[in-house]
Protein backbone atom coordinates (compact mmCIF):
# COMPACT_ATOMS: atom_id res chain seq x y z
CA UNK A 1 0.00 0.00 0.00
CA UNK A 2 2.89 2.33 0.86
CA UNK A 3 4.59 1.60 -2.48
CA UNK A 4 1.32 2.34 -4.34
CA UNK A 5 1.04 5.67 -2.50
CA UNK A 6 4.64 6.51 -3.37
CA UNK A 7 4.03 5.67 -7.02
CA UNK A 8 0.96 7.89 -7.01
CA UNK A 9 2.99 10.83 -5.68
CA UNK A 10 5.69 10.22 -8.30
CA UNK A 11 3.08 10.22 -11.08
CA UNK A 12 1.47 13.35 -9.65
CA UNK A 13 4.86 15.06 -9.48
CA UNK A 14 5.64 14.12 -13.06
CA UNK A 15 2.24 15.43 -14.15
CA UNK A 16 2.77 18.78 -12.42
CA UNK A 17 6.26 19.02 -13.88
CA UNK A 18 4.79 18.38 -17.32
CA UNK A 19 2.20 21.11 -16.82
CA UNK A 20 4.90 23.58 -15.73
CA UNK A 21 7.07 22.62 -18.70
CA UNK A 22 4.21 23.13 -21.18
CA UNK A 23 3.33 26.45 -19.53
CA UNK A 24 6.92 27.63 -19.83
CA UNK A 25 7.02 26.57 -23.47
CA UNK A 26 3.81 28.48 -24.19
CA UNK A 27 5.14 31.58 -22.47
CA UNK A 28 8.33 31.28 -24.48
CA UNK A 29 6.39 30.69 -27.70
CA UNK A 30 4.28 33.84 -27.31
CA UNK A 31 6.31 36.42 -25.44
CA UNK A 32 4.88 39.67 -24.21
CA UNK A 33 6.27 41.53 -27.23
CA UNK A 34 5.53 38.60 -29.60
CA UNK A 35 9.30 38.25 -30.05
CA UNK A 36 9.31 41.37 -32.23
CA UNK A 37 12.06 43.32 -30.50
CA UNK A 38 15.84 42.83 -30.41
CA UNK A 39 16.41 45.87 -28.23
CA UNK A 40 14.27 48.41 -26.44
CA UNK A 41 15.39 52.05 -26.49
CA UNK A 42 13.90 55.51 -26.59
CA UNK A 43 14.47 58.35 -29.03
CA UNK A 44 12.31 61.28 -27.96
CA UNK A 45 11.02 63.96 -30.33
CA UNK A 46 11.71 67.68 -29.83
CA UNK A 47 9.18 69.70 -27.80
CA UNK A 48 6.05 70.59 -29.80
CA UNK A 49 5.93 74.14 -31.19
CA UNK A 50 3.87 76.69 -29.32
CA UNK A 51 0.49 77.79 -30.75
CA UNK A 52 -0.51 79.14 -33.19
CA UNK A 53 2.07 76.98 -34.96
CA UNK A 54 0.85 73.55 -36.07
CA UNK A 55 2.03 70.53 -34.05
CA UNK A 56 4.57 68.11 -35.50
CA UNK A 57 2.89 65.81 -38.07
CA UNK A 58 3.66 62.62 -36.12
CA UNK A 59 3.08 63.93 -32.58
CA UNK A 60 1.95 61.21 -30.16
CA UNK A 61 2.93 58.29 -32.40
CA UNK A 62 5.39 55.54 -31.51
CA UNK A 63 7.48 53.49 -33.91
CA UNK A 64 10.15 50.80 -34.13
CA UNK A 65 12.88 50.18 -36.70
CA UNK A 66 14.27 46.98 -38.19
CA UNK A 67 17.75 46.09 -36.95
CA UNK A 68 19.41 47.32 -40.14
CA UNK A 69 19.04 51.05 -39.33
CA UNK A 70 21.88 52.82 -37.54
CA UNK A 71 21.03 54.48 -34.24
CA UNK A 72 23.70 56.49 -32.46
CA UNK A 73 25.24 54.52 -29.58
CA UNK A 74 23.82 51.15 -30.64
CA UNK A 75 25.28 48.31 -32.70
CA UNK A 76 23.25 47.57 -35.82
CA UNK A 77 22.76 43.80 -35.62
CA UNK A 78 21.71 42.71 -39.14
CA UNK A 79 19.94 39.64 -37.75
CA UNK A 80 23.13 37.82 -36.72
CA UNK A 81 25.04 37.78 -33.39
CA UNK A 82 28.40 37.47 -35.20
CA UNK A 83 27.70 40.75 -36.97
CA UNK A 84 27.13 42.37 -33.58
CA UNK A 85 30.44 40.96 -32.25
CA UNK A 86 32.43 42.25 -35.21
CA UNK A 87 30.99 45.77 -35.55
CA UNK A 88 31.20 48.92 -33.48
CA UNK A 89 28.35 51.02 -32.16
CA UNK A 90 26.95 53.47 -34.68
CA UNK A 91 28.25 57.02 -34.26
CA UNK A 92 25.14 58.60 -35.76
CA UNK A 93 21.49 57.91 -36.55
CA UNK A 94 20.04 57.07 -39.97
CA UNK A 95 18.48 60.18 -41.57
CA UNK A 96 15.21 58.27 -42.12
CA UNK A 97 14.92 57.58 -38.39
CA UNK A 98 15.96 61.13 -37.52
CA UNK A 99 13.28 62.57 -39.83
CA UNK A 100 10.56 60.58 -38.07
CA UNK A 101 11.73 61.59 -34.58
CA UNK A 102 11.99 65.25 -35.61
CA UNK A 103 8.50 64.82 -37.09
CA UNK A 104 7.17 64.18 -33.57
CA UNK A 105 7.27 60.38 -33.25
CA UNK A 106 8.99 58.41 -30.48
CA UNK A 107 11.22 55.47 -31.44
CA UNK A 108 10.96 52.69 -28.83
CA UNK A 109 13.19 49.92 -30.17
CA UNK A 110 14.85 47.78 -32.81
CA UNK A 111 13.11 44.75 -34.26
CA UNK A 112 14.09 41.29 -35.53
CA UNK A 113 15.00 40.70 -39.17
CA UNK A 114 15.79 37.49 -41.03
CA UNK A 115 19.41 36.39 -40.80
CA UNK A 116 21.42 39.12 -42.62
CA UNK A 117 18.01 40.45 -43.75
CA UNK A 118 18.22 38.00 -46.65
CA UNK A 119 15.16 35.71 -46.49
CA UNK A 120 11.41 36.20 -46.91
CA UNK A 121 10.09 33.80 -44.24
CA UNK A 122 10.63 35.97 -41.14
CA UNK A 123 12.52 33.17 -39.36
CA UNK A 124 15.65 33.78 -37.32
CA UNK A 125 17.29 30.87 -35.49
CA UNK A 126 19.53 33.21 -33.44
CA UNK A 127 16.90 35.52 -31.97
CA UNK A 128 13.74 33.50 -32.49
CA UNK A 129 10.99 33.91 -35.05
CA UNK A 130 8.52 36.69 -34.11
CA UNK A 131 4.99 35.39 -33.54
CA UNK A 132 2.48 36.38 -36.19
CA UNK A 133 -0.36 38.01 -34.15
CA UNK A 134 -2.87 37.40 -36.96
CA UNK A 135 -1.99 33.69 -37.36
CA UNK A 136 0.28 32.43 -34.52
CA UNK A 137 0.83 29.00 -36.11
CA UNK A 138 2.12 30.56 -39.34
CA UNK A 139 5.19 32.48 -40.48
CA UNK A 140 5.21 36.28 -40.10
CA UNK A 141 7.08 36.81 -43.39
CA UNK A 142 10.36 38.63 -43.86
CA UNK A 143 12.82 40.07 -43.97
CA UNK A 144 11.32 42.82 -41.77
CA UNK A 145 9.36 40.36 -39.63
CA UNK A 146 9.70 42.04 -36.22
CA UNK A 147 8.68 45.43 -37.58
CA UNK A 148 5.48 43.98 -39.07
CA UNK A 149 4.68 42.00 -35.91
CA UNK A 150 5.18 45.09 -33.71
CA UNK A 151 2.50 46.94 -35.70
CA UNK A 152 0.15 43.93 -36.01
CA UNK A 153 0.33 43.40 -32.23
CA UNK A 154 -0.41 47.11 -31.55
CA UNK A 155 2.97 47.56 -29.84
CA UNK A 156 3.71 50.63 -32.01
CA UNK A 157 1.75 52.84 -34.40
CA UNK A 158 4.11 52.27 -37.32
CA UNK A 159 7.52 50.79 -38.07
CA UNK A 160 10.36 50.90 -40.58
CA UNK A 161 11.75 48.04 -42.64
CA UNK A 162 13.75 47.39 -45.78
CA UNK A 163 12.11 45.90 -48.87
CA UNK A 164 14.55 44.29 -51.30
CA UNK A 165 12.65 41.31 -52.71
CA UNK A 166 9.51 41.73 -50.62
CA UNK A 167 10.87 42.46 -47.13
CA UNK A 168 8.00 44.85 -46.30
CA UNK A 169 5.29 43.67 -48.70
CA UNK A 170 5.36 39.99 -47.66
CA UNK A 171 5.19 40.45 -43.84
CA UNK A 172 2.47 43.09 -44.30
CA UNK A 173 0.43 40.53 -46.26
CA UNK A 174 1.11 37.67 -43.84
CA UNK A 175 0.37 39.76 -40.72
CA UNK A 176 -2.73 41.51 -42.11
CA UNK A 177 -1.48 45.13 -42.05
CA UNK A 178 -0.56 47.89 -44.49
CA UNK A 179 2.95 47.87 -45.94
CA UNK A 180 4.41 50.52 -48.26
CA UNK A 181 7.43 50.10 -50.55
CA UNK A 182 8.25 53.55 -51.96
CA UNK A 183 9.80 54.30 -55.34
CA UNK A 184 13.42 53.16 -55.47
CA UNK A 185 15.66 55.93 -54.13
CA UNK A 186 12.76 58.04 -52.82
CA UNK A 187 13.91 57.63 -49.18
CA UNK A 188 17.56 57.97 -48.22
CA UNK A 189 19.46 54.68 -47.70
CA UNK A 190 22.21 56.42 -45.72
CA UNK A 191 22.76 54.79 -42.34
CA UNK A 192 21.09 51.54 -43.45
CA UNK A 193 22.99 48.28 -44.03
CA UNK A 194 22.83 47.58 -47.78
CA UNK A 195 21.45 44.24 -48.96
CA UNK A 196 21.10 44.62 -52.72
CA UNK A 197 21.65 48.27 -53.58
CA UNK A 198 19.74 48.38 -56.85
CA UNK A 199 16.68 46.75 -55.24
CA UNK A 200 16.66 48.09 -51.64
CA UNK A 201 13.85 50.46 -50.63
CA UNK A 202 13.10 51.87 -47.18
CA UNK A 203 9.51 50.87 -46.42
CA UNK A 204 7.05 51.22 -43.56
CA UNK A 205 4.13 49.46 -41.88
CA UNK A 206 0.93 50.75 -40.28
CA UNK A 207 -2.58 49.60 -39.49
CA UNK A 208 -4.22 52.97 -40.12
CA UNK A 209 -4.11 54.34 -43.71
CA UNK A 210 -4.01 57.87 -42.32
CA UNK A 211 -0.85 57.07 -40.32
CA UNK A 212 0.64 55.31 -43.36
CA UNK A 213 0.14 58.51 -45.35
CA UNK A 214 1.43 60.85 -42.61
CA UNK A 215 4.62 58.80 -42.25
CA UNK A 216 5.01 58.81 -46.03
CA UNK A 217 4.72 62.58 -46.20
CA UNK A 218 7.53 62.95 -43.64
CA UNK A 219 9.88 60.36 -45.17
CA UNK A 220 9.27 61.47 -48.75
CA UNK A 221 9.38 65.16 -47.74
CA UNK A 222 6.18 65.88 -49.62
CA UNK A 223 4.77 69.42 -49.60
CA UNK A 224 1.02 69.99 -49.33
CA UNK A 225 -0.97 69.22 -52.49
CA UNK A 226 -4.59 68.50 -53.39
CA UNK A 227 -5.47 64.80 -53.04
CA UNK A 228 -5.89 62.98 -56.36
CA UNK A 229 -7.99 59.94 -57.25
CA UNK A 230 -7.05 57.37 -59.92
CA UNK A 231 -8.61 57.66 -63.36
CA UNK A 232 -7.77 54.06 -64.21
CA UNK A 233 -7.64 50.89 -62.11
CA UNK A 234 -5.85 48.18 -64.10
CA UNK A 235 -6.47 44.57 -63.04
CA UNK A 236 -3.59 42.26 -64.04
CA UNK A 237 -5.77 39.22 -64.80
CA UNK A 238 -2.90 36.82 -65.50
CA UNK A 239 -1.24 37.70 -62.18
CA UNK A 240 -4.40 36.75 -60.32
CA UNK A 241 -4.27 33.33 -61.98
CA UNK A 242 -1.20 32.63 -59.81
CA UNK A 243 -3.34 32.92 -56.66
CA UNK A 244 -3.83 29.78 -54.57
CA UNK A 245 -7.17 31.05 -53.24
CA UNK A 246 -10.34 32.14 -55.05
CA UNK A 247 -9.67 35.03 -57.43
CA UNK A 248 -13.08 36.47 -56.55
CA UNK A 249 -12.04 36.78 -52.91
CA UNK A 250 -9.37 39.34 -53.89
CA UNK A 251 -9.82 40.77 -57.40
CA UNK A 252 -13.59 41.19 -57.14
CA UNK A 253 -13.21 43.12 -53.89
CA UNK A 254 -11.09 45.72 -55.69
CA UNK A 255 -13.34 45.76 -58.77
CA UNK A 256 -16.51 46.37 -56.74
CA UNK A 257 -14.81 49.04 -54.63
CA UNK A 258 -13.49 50.84 -57.73
CA UNK A 259 -16.91 50.71 -59.42
CA UNK A 260 -18.53 52.19 -56.33
CA UNK A 261 -15.97 54.98 -55.88
CA UNK A 262 -14.89 55.87 -59.43
CA UNK A 263 -17.42 54.24 -61.77
CA UNK A 264 -17.14 51.23 -64.07
CA UNK A 265 -15.33 53.27 -66.72
CA UNK A 266 -12.27 53.46 -64.42
CA UNK A 267 -11.64 49.70 -64.71
CA UNK A 268 -9.35 48.10 -67.25
CA UNK A 269 -8.11 44.51 -67.57
CA UNK A 270 -4.57 43.74 -68.72
CA UNK A 271 -2.52 40.64 -69.45
CA UNK A 272 0.76 41.79 -67.92
CA UNK A 273 2.69 38.85 -69.40
CA UNK A 274 1.85 39.91 -72.96
CA UNK A 275 2.43 43.57 -72.19
CA UNK A 276 5.92 43.00 -70.77
CA UNK A 277 6.85 40.68 -73.62
CA UNK A 278 6.32 43.52 -76.08
CA UNK A 279 7.64 46.37 -73.93
CA UNK A 280 10.74 44.81 -72.31
CA UNK A 281 12.70 43.23 -75.20
CA UNK A 282 15.87 42.78 -73.11
CA UNK A 283 14.05 40.07 -71.14
CA UNK A 284 14.01 37.93 -74.27
CA UNK A 285 17.75 38.45 -74.74
CA UNK A 286 18.35 37.54 -71.10
CA UNK A 287 16.40 34.32 -71.62
CA UNK A 288 18.35 33.34 -74.73
CA UNK A 289 21.64 33.85 -72.89
CA UNK A 290 20.50 31.70 -69.97
CA UNK A 291 18.85 28.82 -71.85
CA UNK A 292 19.94 29.14 -75.50
CA UNK A 293 16.26 29.56 -76.33
CA UNK A 294 15.45 25.93 -75.51
CA UNK A 295 12.69 26.58 -72.99
CA UNK A 296 9.75 28.92 -73.11
CA UNK A 297 9.57 30.90 -69.87
CA UNK A 298 7.01 33.58 -69.05
CA UNK A 299 8.06 37.22 -68.87
CA UNK A 300 7.13 37.36 -65.19
CA UNK A 301 9.24 34.31 -64.42
CA UNK A 302 12.17 35.85 -66.30
CA UNK A 303 11.67 39.05 -64.34
CA UNK A 304 11.75 36.99 -61.14
CA UNK A 305 15.02 35.40 -62.28
CA UNK A 306 16.56 38.84 -62.86
CA UNK A 307 15.52 39.97 -59.36
CA UNK A 308 16.91 36.83 -57.72
CA UNK A 309 20.23 37.10 -59.59
CA UNK A 310 20.63 40.77 -58.66
CA UNK A 311 19.70 40.05 -55.05
CA UNK A 312 22.33 37.30 -54.71
CA UNK A 313 25.15 38.99 -56.60
CA UNK A 314 24.82 42.41 -55.00
CA UNK A 315 24.48 40.87 -51.54
CA UNK A 316 27.64 38.87 -52.20
CA UNK A 317 29.50 41.98 -53.41
CA UNK A 318 28.48 43.85 -50.26
CA UNK A 319 29.15 41.14 -47.68
CA UNK A 320 31.27 38.29 -49.10
CA UNK A 321 34.45 39.69 -47.53
CA UNK A 322 32.90 39.73 -44.06
CA UNK A 323 31.45 36.23 -44.52
CA UNK A 324 34.85 34.90 -45.67
CA UNK A 325 36.77 36.46 -42.78
CA UNK A 326 34.30 35.85 -39.92
CA UNK A 327 32.86 32.55 -41.20
CA UNK A 328 29.50 32.98 -39.41
CA UNK A 329 27.14 30.04 -39.05
CA UNK A 330 24.50 30.70 -41.70
CA UNK A 331 21.17 29.10 -42.43
CA UNK A 332 21.79 26.42 -45.12
CA UNK A 333 19.13 27.93 -47.38
CA UNK A 334 20.92 31.28 -47.35
CA UNK A 335 24.47 29.97 -47.66
CA UNK A 336 23.54 27.71 -50.61
CA UNK A 337 22.08 30.70 -52.47
CA UNK A 338 25.01 33.02 -51.73
CA UNK A 339 27.85 30.58 -52.31
CA UNK A 340 26.09 28.87 -55.20
CA UNK A 341 26.11 32.14 -57.15
CA UNK A 342 28.65 32.38 -59.95
CA UNK A 343 30.59 35.57 -60.53
CA UNK A 344 28.84 37.85 -62.99
CA UNK A 345 30.76 39.71 -65.72
CA UNK A 346 30.11 43.43 -66.19
CA UNK A 347 28.41 42.80 -69.54
CA UNK A 348 25.69 40.78 -67.79
CA UNK A 349 25.18 43.57 -65.27
CA UNK A 350 24.71 45.95 -68.19
CA UNK A 351 21.95 43.72 -69.61
CA UNK A 352 20.27 43.74 -66.20
CA UNK A 353 20.43 47.54 -66.19
CA UNK A 354 18.72 47.56 -69.61
CA UNK A 355 15.94 45.34 -68.25
CA UNK A 356 15.44 47.67 -65.27
CA UNK A 357 15.33 50.77 -67.49
CA UNK A 358 12.92 49.17 -69.97
CA UNK A 359 10.75 47.88 -67.13
CA UNK A 360 10.47 51.32 -65.54
CA UNK A 361 9.60 52.87 -68.91
CA UNK A 362 7.01 50.14 -69.61
CA UNK A 363 5.30 50.70 -66.26
CA UNK A 364 5.28 54.45 -66.83
CA UNK A 365 3.60 53.96 -70.22
CA UNK A 366 1.03 51.62 -68.70
CA UNK A 367 0.17 53.68 -65.61
CA UNK A 368 1.03 57.26 -66.57
CA UNK A 369 0.31 59.78 -63.80
CA UNK A 370 -3.15 58.57 -62.79
CA UNK A 371 -3.20 54.77 -63.16
CA UNK A 372 -3.02 52.01 -60.56
CA UNK A 373 -1.99 48.43 -61.31
CA UNK A 374 -3.67 45.80 -59.10
CA UNK A 375 -1.92 42.47 -58.43
CA UNK A 376 -1.87 39.88 -55.63
CA UNK A 377 0.80 40.69 -53.04
CA UNK A 378 1.88 37.06 -53.00
CA UNK A 379 0.30 33.97 -54.54
CA UNK A 380 0.10 31.85 -51.36
CA UNK A 381 -1.14 32.41 -47.83
CA UNK A 382 1.44 32.31 -45.04
CA UNK A 383 3.01 28.83 -44.64
CA UNK A 384 2.90 27.00 -41.33
CA UNK A 385 5.77 27.36 -38.86
CA UNK A 386 8.43 24.70 -39.22
CA UNK A 387 7.44 23.75 -42.76
CA UNK A 388 9.70 23.77 -45.80
CA UNK A 389 7.06 24.98 -48.27
CA UNK A 390 8.46 28.52 -48.48
CA UNK A 391 11.86 27.14 -49.54
CA UNK A 392 10.45 25.16 -52.47
CA UNK A 393 11.25 26.32 -55.99
CA UNK A 394 7.56 26.49 -56.93
CA UNK A 395 6.72 28.72 -53.95
CA UNK A 396 9.68 31.02 -54.59
CA UNK A 397 8.84 31.20 -58.30
CA UNK A 398 5.22 32.22 -57.70
CA UNK A 399 6.22 34.75 -55.04
CA UNK A 400 9.09 36.35 -56.96
CA UNK A 401 7.09 36.59 -60.20
CA UNK A 402 4.78 39.04 -58.44
CA UNK A 403 7.32 40.76 -56.19
CA UNK A 404 9.76 41.45 -59.03
CA UNK A 405 7.37 43.83 -60.82
CA UNK A 406 8.01 46.69 -58.36
CA UNK A 407 11.51 45.60 -57.34
CA UNK A 408 12.85 45.67 -60.91
CA UNK A 409 10.86 48.67 -62.17
CA UNK A 410 11.51 50.70 -59.02
CA UNK A 411 7.80 51.56 -58.81
CA UNK A 412 6.03 52.16 -55.52
CA UNK A 413 3.74 49.42 -54.19
CA UNK A 414 1.40 49.09 -51.23
CA UNK A 415 0.07 45.96 -49.53
CA UNK A 416 -3.55 46.29 -48.34
CA UNK A 417 -5.15 43.69 -46.02
CA UNK A 418 -8.48 42.15 -47.11
CA UNK A 419 -9.48 40.10 -44.10
CA UNK A 420 -8.97 36.35 -43.77
CA UNK A 421 -9.22 33.16 -45.82
CA UNK A 422 -9.23 29.89 -43.82
CA UNK A 423 -7.95 31.85 -40.77
CA UNK A 424 -5.01 33.30 -42.75
CA UNK A 425 -4.68 37.00 -43.58
CA UNK A 426 -5.01 37.82 -47.28
CA UNK A 427 -4.14 41.01 -49.12
CA UNK A 428 -3.96 42.80 -52.44
CA UNK A 429 -1.28 45.11 -53.82
CA UNK A 430 -1.48 48.35 -55.78
CA UNK A 431 1.38 49.75 -57.84
CA UNK A 432 1.87 53.31 -59.14
CA UNK A 433 4.60 54.56 -61.46
CA UNK A 434 8.05 55.45 -60.15
CA UNK A 435 7.66 58.80 -58.37
CA UNK A 436 3.90 58.35 -57.89
CA UNK A 437 4.20 57.76 -54.13
CA UNK A 438 1.93 60.58 -53.00
CA UNK A 439 -0.70 59.51 -55.54
CA UNK A 440 -0.54 55.90 -54.29
CA UNK A 441 -0.82 56.97 -50.63
CA UNK A 442 -3.82 59.14 -51.55
CA UNK A 443 -5.43 56.22 -53.39
CA UNK A 444 -5.05 53.94 -50.36
CA UNK A 445 -6.55 56.64 -48.16
CA UNK A 446 -9.52 57.02 -50.54
CA UNK A 447 -10.20 53.32 -51.11
CA UNK A 448 -9.31 51.70 -47.78
CA UNK A 449 -12.71 51.84 -46.05
CA UNK A 450 -14.57 50.71 -49.17
CA UNK A 451 -12.10 47.84 -49.68
CA UNK A 452 -12.64 46.63 -46.11
CA UNK A 453 -16.43 46.78 -46.55
CA UNK A 454 -16.26 44.81 -49.79
CA UNK A 455 -13.83 42.29 -48.25
CA UNK A 456 -16.21 41.79 -45.32
CA UNK A 457 -19.13 41.24 -47.72
CA UNK A 458 -17.09 38.74 -49.77
CA UNK A 459 -16.10 36.87 -46.60
CA UNK A 460 -19.72 36.63 -45.42
CA UNK A 461 -20.82 35.49 -48.89
CA UNK A 462 -18.19 32.74 -48.81
CA UNK A 463 -19.39 31.69 -45.35
CA UNK A 464 -23.01 31.52 -46.53
CA UNK A 465 -21.90 29.41 -49.50
CA UNK A 466 -20.11 27.10 -47.10
CA UNK A 467 -23.27 26.79 -45.03
CA UNK A 468 -25.28 26.01 -48.17
CA UNK A 469 -22.69 23.46 -49.18
CA UNK A 470 -22.94 21.77 -45.76
CA UNK A 471 -26.72 21.69 -45.99
CA UNK A 472 -26.50 20.11 -49.43
CA UNK A 473 -24.02 17.53 -48.15
CA UNK A 474 -26.30 16.80 -45.20
CA UNK A 475 -29.23 16.19 -47.58
CA UNK A 476 -27.12 13.76 -49.58
CA UNK A 477 -26.20 11.91 -46.38
CA UNK A 478 -29.89 11.79 -45.38
CA UNK A 479 -30.89 10.30 -48.74
CA UNK A 480 -28.19 7.65 -48.35
CA UNK A 481 -29.62 6.92 -44.91
CA UNK A 482 -33.14 6.59 -46.34
CA UNK A 483 -31.88 4.11 -48.92
CA UNK A 484 -30.04 2.09 -46.30
CA UNK A 485 -33.25 2.05 -44.20
CA UNK A 486 -35.25 0.72 -47.16
CA UNK A 487 -32.63 -1.99 -47.58
CA UNK A 488 -33.15 -2.80 -43.85
CA UNK A 489 -29.51 -1.90 -43.08
CA UNK A 490 -30.40 -0.18 -39.83
CA UNK A 491 -26.90 0.42 -38.47
CA UNK A 492 -25.70 1.79 -41.80
CA UNK A 493 -28.73 4.10 -41.92
CA UNK A 494 -27.88 5.39 -38.43
CA UNK A 495 -24.36 6.16 -39.64
CA UNK A 496 -25.61 8.23 -42.57
CA UNK A 497 -28.15 10.10 -40.43
CA UNK A 498 -25.40 10.84 -37.88
CA UNK A 499 -23.25 12.28 -40.67
CA UNK A 500 -26.16 14.49 -41.75
CA UNK A 501 -26.60 15.71 -38.16
CA UNK A 502 -22.91 16.61 -37.92
CA UNK A 503 -23.19 18.65 -41.08
CA UNK A 504 -26.46 20.32 -40.17
CA UNK A 505 -27.45 19.83 -36.54
CA UNK A 506 -30.56 22.02 -36.69
CA UNK A 507 -32.63 19.80 -38.99
CA UNK A 508 -35.34 17.94 -37.03
CA UNK A 509 -35.92 15.38 -39.82
CA UNK A 510 -32.41 13.94 -39.44
CA UNK A 511 -32.98 13.23 -35.73
CA UNK A 512 -36.46 11.83 -36.37
CA UNK A 513 -35.20 9.51 -39.12
CA UNK A 514 -32.34 8.26 -36.97
CA UNK A 515 -34.84 7.60 -34.18
CA UNK A 516 -36.83 5.32 -36.53
CA UNK A 517 -33.68 3.32 -37.29
CA UNK A 518 -32.98 3.04 -33.54
CA UNK A 519 -36.53 1.73 -33.04
CA UNK A 520 -35.86 -1.02 -35.59
CA UNK A 521 -32.76 -2.04 -33.60
CA UNK A 522 -34.65 -1.94 -30.30
CA UNK A 523 -32.54 0.99 -29.03
CA UNK A 524 -35.51 2.73 -27.43
CA UNK A 525 -33.64 5.14 -25.15
CA UNK A 526 -31.63 6.52 -28.10
CA UNK A 527 -34.84 6.73 -30.17
CA UNK A 528 -36.59 8.70 -27.41
CA UNK A 529 -33.65 11.10 -27.08
CA UNK A 530 -33.51 11.74 -30.83
CA UNK A 531 -37.25 12.39 -31.00
CA UNK A 532 -37.04 14.81 -28.09
CA UNK A 533 -34.30 16.73 -29.93
CA UNK A 534 -36.38 16.73 -33.13
CA UNK A 535 -39.39 18.13 -31.24
CA UNK A 536 -37.18 20.82 -29.67
CA UNK A 537 -36.16 21.90 -33.16
CA UNK A 538 -39.64 21.53 -34.69
CA UNK A 539 -42.64 21.40 -32.36
CA UNK A 540 -44.95 20.44 -35.24
CA UNK A 541 -43.02 17.35 -36.29
CA UNK A 542 -45.82 14.72 -36.15
CA UNK A 543 -43.50 11.79 -36.94
CA UNK A 544 -41.24 12.70 -34.03
CA UNK A 545 -44.20 12.60 -31.59
CA UNK A 546 -45.39 9.25 -33.00
CA UNK A 547 -41.92 7.70 -32.82
CA UNK A 548 -41.26 9.01 -29.32
CA UNK A 549 -44.62 7.63 -28.23
CA UNK A 550 -43.64 4.22 -29.63
CA UNK A 551 -40.29 4.33 -27.85
CA UNK A 552 -41.91 5.34 -24.55
CA UNK A 553 -44.53 2.60 -24.90
CA UNK A 554 -41.75 0.01 -25.39
CA UNK A 555 -39.94 1.42 -22.35
CA UNK A 556 -43.13 1.14 -20.27
CA UNK A 557 -43.81 4.87 -20.03
CA UNK A 558 -47.48 4.41 -21.03
CA UNK A 559 -48.86 7.69 -19.67
CA UNK A 560 -46.17 9.71 -21.54
CA UNK A 561 -46.77 7.61 -24.66
CA UNK A 562 -50.50 8.42 -24.62
CA UNK A 563 -49.68 12.15 -24.28
CA UNK A 564 -47.43 11.98 -27.35
CA UNK A 565 -50.02 10.14 -29.42
CA UNK A 566 -52.68 12.67 -28.38
CA UNK A 567 -50.44 15.61 -29.32
CA UNK A 568 -49.84 14.01 -32.70
CA UNK A 569 -53.65 13.95 -33.14
CA UNK A 570 -53.85 17.64 -32.29
CA UNK A 571 -51.38 18.34 -35.07
CA UNK A 572 -52.90 15.82 -37.46
CA UNK A 573 -56.51 14.88 -36.40
CA UNK A 574 -56.97 12.28 -39.15
CA UNK A 575 -53.84 10.26 -38.27
CA UNK A 576 -55.15 6.67 -37.98
CA UNK A 577 -52.04 5.30 -36.28
CA UNK A 578 -52.26 7.85 -33.44
CA UNK A 579 -56.01 7.23 -33.03
CA UNK A 580 -55.60 3.44 -32.90
CA UNK A 581 -52.64 3.67 -30.49
CA UNK A 582 -54.53 5.92 -28.06
CA UNK A 583 -57.56 3.52 -28.09
CA UNK A 584 -55.30 0.49 -27.60
CA UNK A 585 -53.48 2.00 -24.62
CA UNK A 586 -56.78 3.17 -23.03
CA UNK A 587 -58.18 -0.37 -23.16
CA UNK A 588 -54.94 -1.64 -21.68
CA UNK A 589 -55.50 0.51 -18.58
CA UNK A 590 -59.29 0.01 -18.22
Amino acid sequence: MASQSANLWVLLGLGLAGILLVTRKLKKAVREDFGAFIEKLQLLPPPPPLPPKAPHPLTGLTFAVSDVFDIDGHVTGFGHPDWVKTHEKASWTSPAVTALVEGGATCIGKTVVDELAYGISGENKHYGTPTNPAAPARLPGGSSSGAAVAVAANLVDFSLGVDTVGGVRIPAGFCGILGFRPSHGAVSHVGVIPISTSLDAIGWFAKDPNILRRVGHVLLQLPYAVQRSPRQIIIADDCFQLLKISVDRVAQVVIKSAEKLFGRQSLKHENLEDYLKSKVPSLKEFHSKKSNGELKISSLRLLANVMQFLHRHEFKRNHAEWISSVKPVLDPAISSQIFGTLEMPDTVFESYKSIKDEMRSAMHSLLKDDGILVIPTIADTSPKLGGKEILSEDYQSRACSLLSIASISGCCQVTIPLGFHNKCPISVSMIARHGGDRFLLDTVHTMYTSLQEQADTASKLKSSRNVLSKEQSAEIAKEKGNQAFKDMQWQKAIGFYTEAIKLSGTNATYYSNRALAYLELGSYLQAEADCTQAITLDKKNVKAYLRRATAREMLGYYKEAIEDFRYALVLEPTNKRATQSVERLRKLFQ
